[in-house]
């Protein structure tokens, strides 16, 4: 059974404003009440609410709402103003992160109330629906990595930064071995989890900061700033490692099939290179010495250039 969506209303000032708003309960949802700001940010911690409606102690509120954005998250705000000082929408929107928000007046009716809460439950609906559309454009439906134009834009943004600030990338490209022979043997069924296995695997490998996606069929790009070519070497030999490792898990089903992926990369200073295309060409040399090599390996372009 679904829950209730939770609306937190902080009546810091002390006005009455949460019994009257107790008719919200009516109306699908369920009421927590706070009184001051300590209560208030603890809830947020324990909780993640649908909205919150705040009637600040100050009539400025901006110490409150500094504090309640840190931890709202992507919940609506309704602000709670004086009828006599309307706080200025310039002011609120300086305090606030990108997520909905609107201001009221305390003196407003109940039937106001409902109504700018369900405006702007609507509109965070429809933020979190355009969210996943742009997602789910953006990222690929098997592994859950980039898609191609994604990945591409990422990787000239991140070479234009290098550029202007003299940072280290380090750009890979890794293919599986002998692919084609896993799904003549198997049906595509085992093919697809196979790939889906090794996005996963790149994942583990990966940090926080670092982009993967997938190019298309059995190949993939791991994009790495910061990054200096022995700590790249350290993570392309990660990536492999994970993905070798595939073949003891896929054993463990009863699908005996070697997996192994080949692994080309090149690294970029900021001056050393002069376009993302010239970056892309030495990775994959790198990309086909690895193959060449038999495979199970990773190479760097400017170990053999």
């Amino acid at each position: 059974m679904q829950e209730e969506p939770l609306i937190l209303i902080c009546d810091h000032r002390g006005s009455g404003l949460s019994s009257r708003l107790t008719r919200l309960a009516s109306t699908g949802h369920h009421l927590r009440h706070s009184s001051h700001l300590r209560e208030t940010l603890q809830i947020l911690r324990e909780e993640a609410p649908s909205l919150i409606v705040l009637d600040p102690f100050a009539p400025s509120g901006r110490a409150e709402l500094d504090e309640l954005d840190r931890l709202r998250g992507e919940a609506p705000l309704l602000f709670v103003s004086d009828p006599d000082r309307p706080l200025p929408a310039p002011i609120l929107q300086a305090d606030l992160s990108d997520a909905a928000w609107d201001v009221i007046r305390r003196d407003a009716t109940i039937d106001e109330y409902e109504l700018r809460i369900a405006r702007l439950q609507e509109s965070a609906a429809r933020n979190d629906e355009l969210e996943e559309l742009r997602y789910v454009a953006s990222h690929d439906d098997r592994t859950d990595l980039l898609r191609p134009e994604a990945f591409q834009e990422r990787l000239r943004e991140h070479f234009s930064a290098t550029q202007r600030h003299g940072l280290d990338l380090v750009f890979a490209i890794l293919d599986l071995d002998d692919f084609g022979q896993i799904n003549k043997v198997f049906d595509h069924t085992v093919g697809d989890l196979v790939i889906e296995r090794v996005g996963e695997a790149i994942r583990r490998a990966l940090r926080a900061e670092d982009v993967a996606g997938r190019l298309g069929g059995d190949e993939f790009a791991v994009l790495l700033p910061y990054t200096k070519k022995l700590d790249g070497a350290r993570v392309v030999n990660r990536i492999r490692t994970e993905v070798a490792g595939l073949t003891d898990e896929f054993a463990a089903r009863g699908i005996h099939t070697r997996i192994s992926c080949s692994i080309g990369f090149e690294t970029f200073s900021g001056a050393d290179i002069e376009s993302v295309e010239e970056l892309r060409r030495h990775t994959e040399v790198a990309l086909q010495r690895a193959k060449h090599a038999g495979g199970n390996c990773g190479v760097y372009f400017r170990s053999q250039a």
